[in-house]
């Protein structure tokens, strides 16, 4: 039995999950369930869209850490599941797949992201690619199961074969006809979708929230269709993939008592609470918050996936990498907790 687990320093938010199911999706897509044990229960509740960031064992490099978006539905009953597709060179994604099997486990963090409905009960037009399809089908299931509101699928494969969740999507329009409208785009009869035919698309459901995810080219040209057809921005979410470079896994380095003589007093405001903090200006937000126990959402701590983000309400903060955030979300008062370190003496901050 392949047990993924390794002997490294595990922080208070790792959870190892057993592998309850391995479903075959396509030739090289499948897709794990976990058994949440009970103590876990409440840290692993989450909303549609979502993401667990897997630790896999490697002999070469050590453990590396990957983020797999949730393709179930938390209101359905069905247990937490994530699909994997292998990805060419891809170290993570063929590890699972090659080695994975029911009885085994993984190291776990708790769900995090942001590419989730405000609200179910909106009309959603949904937009995947590829296995982009995983996080877009958590919020399908999720809008048909708890919302009112319609829901529009465009989902374009390079082919019939390489539709991940073909037979549910079948049973899902079938069980909701007046709900859910699923397109099938492929690649191989249609050539790729031009920016011109994404917009013919969308151009019925202007009123609609739209969600996108998948390879980087076709999110691009799905939110240039959007954008030309004077789709408001505030109305369009696009989900990024990002592959880890560092240890979300690690103990968080201890903060260093004389970086407390130079350090700024911050407010934040965390699940409805208002923690008081003396933030050094050499640490992050995520490394002072670590350090004083509390629970803060992150993954990355790279500024790439911006599970940290968070608002400013006042003061200032610095960011080495804000690569994630566009200038309008910056304005917006946005940042990365990952990545921020205060510019004035008082700060206030809101998850």
């Amino acid at each position: 039995m392949t047990r993924a687990t390794v002997d490294v320093p595990r922080g208070s938010r790792v959870v190892t999950l057993r592998v309850a199911a391995v479903i075959e999706e396509t030739a090289d897509a499948r897709t794990l369930v976990f058994d949440v044990p009970d103590h876990a229960a409440d840290r692993f509740s989450y909303r549609p869209g979502q993401f667990l960031t897997l630790r896999i064992p490697s002999e070469q490099t050590g453990p590396v850490a990957r983020c797999y978006s949730l393709a179930s539905s938390p209101f359905t009953g069905e247990a937490p599941q994530v699909t994997v597709k292998r990805t060419p060179g891809g170290y993570g994604s063929n590890w699972l797949c090659d080695n994975i099997s029911v009885g085994d486990t993984l190291d776990v963090l708790p769900p995090l992201g942001t590419f989730t409905p405000a609200s179910l009960d909106t009309d959603l037009l949904l937009w995947a690619a590829g296995s982009g399809i995983t996080p877009v089908m958590s919020i399908l299931r999720s809008a048909l199961a708890r919302g009112s509101g319609r829901v529009v699928l465009f989902y374009a494969n390079r082919d019939q074969e390489s539709v991940i969740f073909a037979a549910a999507l079948r049973e899902l329009a079938a069980r909701y006809p007046g709900r859910v409208t699923v397109v099938h785009w492929l690649e191989s009869l249609q050539g790729l979708p031009s920016t011109d035919q994404l917009a013919r698309f969308a151009a019925p459901y202007s009123t609609y929230e739209s969600f996108v995810c998948g390879p980087g080219p076709f999110m691009s040209a799905v939110t240039d269709a959007l954008a030309g057809a004077g789709w408001p921005r505030e109305r369009v979410t696009t989900e990024v993939f990002v592959s880890l470079s560092g240890d979300p896994f690690a103990e968080p380095e201890p903060l260093d008592p004389a970086d407390t003589e130079d350090a700024a007093r911050v407010e934040v405001e965390l699940d409805g609470t208002v923690h008081a903090l003396s933030w050094p200006r050499s640490r992050t937000l995520v490394d002072v918050m670590l350090a004083d126990g509390l629970d803060v959402p992150y993954s990355c701590r790279e500024g790439e996936c911006g599970s940290c983000a968070c608002t400013v309400v006042d003061g200032e903060v610095s960011m080495t990498n804000a690569a994630i955030l566009d200038q309008e979300d910056i304005d917006a008062g946005y940042a990365l907790a990952c990545q921020a370190r205060p510019r004035t003496d008082q700060v206030r901050i809101r998850f």
